[in-house]
């Protein structure tokens, strides 16, 4: 289908770009089609064995179905396999509006506030749908670090050992039983980077949360006012600033991305 053809061609030329200019790039990760399951199972080893890329991104939905959809499970078998890293990224629009009686979300709060709830509720589909303990060794890179997860620690800790307490038609207790571990434990093995545009307040609560190997550098460019110098220099400085230890920031800024992308001697 044309989603196949144009994530083909996307992906090619990623890994051409890598090719030409490698004083710039140190890899790409691939696009896929994933209306169509059978078409993303044979891009994704397209991209992986024949193309080189080093990992995939999804979006928090995919036209409007969740992650957590049965039919996807194969893609998240074969990325587990492969043991290449996800990048997530939210995917909420101006719709739905931010309350029922309007028709679109006003004042882009669904950009601002939107996009990182888009990213939380994604995280934890895939938490309470079982994904996690299907493929535990899934390595989830979510956008603007960890979307409103490590700021909410205590109170998702707290809401989640009353589980099923405010829904009298689902027996969340039944679901609650089927995990393996606290819900609240299951947001740490997530990765997050650190696309908050600057803020080291907000950059030591992700770290305090995630731990300094599940971190990495991120800036969001170019989508800045200045084409991406100004969210670059922001979180740099920012990181800079953290009271977290040199190894820490080392970690963030070059270590941790190296070994998720398997670029370490002996990596893939």
């Amino acid at each position: 289908g044309k989603s196949a053809e144009l994530a083909r061609i996307a992906n090619e030329e990623l890994a051409a770009l890598v090719a030409r200019h490698p004083d710039r790039f140190v890899a790409a990760v691939a696009g896929l089609p994933l209306n169509d399951v059978a078409a993303t199972l044979r891009e994704l080893d397209h991209a992986v064995h024949r193309l080189g890329l080093r990992g995939v991104q999804l979006f928090t939905h995919i036209n409007g179905k969740p992650l957590d959809a049965p039919e996807l499970s194969p893609v998240f078998e074969a990325v587990a396999e492969l043991n290449v890293p996800i990048w997530l990224h939210p995917a909420r629009g101006a719709t739905p509006p931010d309350y029922p009686g309007e028709k679109k979300s006003l004042y882009e709060i669904w950009h601002v506030f939107g996009w990182p709830f888009d990213t939380t509720i994604a995280m934890t589909r895939m938490i309470f749908s079982g994904l996690l303990d299907r493929f535990p060794t899934l390595k989830v890179i979510t956008h603007h670090l960890g979307g409103t997860v490590p700021f909410l620690e205590s109170r998702i800790k707290n809401a989640y050992d009353q589980f099923g307490t405010r829904t009298a038609d689902e027996d969340y207790g039944a679901l609650l039983r089927t995990l393996r571990k606290h819900p609240h434990d299951y947001y740490r093995m997530f990765y997050a980077d650190t696309a908050l545009y600057g803020s080291p307040p907000a950059l030591e609560c992700g770290l305090a949360f995630f731990g300094a190997e599940h971190v990495l550098f991120g800036s969001d460019m170019p989508f800045d006012a200045e084409g991406g110098s100004r969210y670059i220099r922001q979180t740099l400085g920012a990181i800079d600033q953290m009271t977290a230890s040199h190894e820490a920031k080392r970690r963030i800024l070059r270590e941790n991305a190296v070994k998720l992308l398997g670029m370490e001697p002996g990596g893939r």
